[in-house]
Order: C-alpha cells, then structure tokens, then sequence
C-alpha cells in the first residue's frame, strides 16, 4: 500500500492531526497524533489505527505494521524529549 494512500485513509478516518508513516517493503511504521486516543486504553488507540488498514493487511499488501499513538499534548513532549538526547 502507497505511504500517501496510508496517510490519507487515517487522517480522513480518525481526524487525526499528524500521521507519519515510513515503510520497508510491506512493513510499514506509523506513529499517528489525534485527540481521539485521548481517553483510550494503549490496546484501544491500537486498534483504532488498525480498523481502517484492515483490508490491506487482509490481502497482503500490508504484511508487517508498527505503531505509535500519542495525543497532540504527548507527541509534543515526546518530540522535545527526543530533541534532547
């Protein structure tokens, strides 16, 4: 599956703010930003980035996915954490 098509099908899905995906075949990493994993479990906001890719891991052409969840207010601190080490 195309990164863009990845990116475009979360962000219209789950409203989500930032969505950054990076692929090596058909092994895929996203780290998805949104208010929606606000009140979730780390188990609901994982399958709430699932849901919408079901299909493409179905059939193969997504084989491997990886993924990241924060709130907008996490992946800020998550990203001056990172800036520092």
């Amino acid at each position: 599956m195309d990164i863009d098509k990845i990116k475009q099908v979360l962000t219209e899905q789950l409203e989500l703010t930032e969505v950054i995906v990076k692929s090596d075949g058909s092994h895929y990493q996203i780290t998805a930003v949104g208010d929606c994993f606000e009140s979730l479990s780390r188990v609901k906001q994982q399958q709430l980035v699932y849901k919408p890719l079901l299909a493409s891991i179905a059939d193969g052409s997504m084989h491997a996915v990886s993924i990241k969840t924060y709130t907008p207010q996490a992946w800020e601190k998550d990203k001056k954490l990172q800036s520092l080490l």
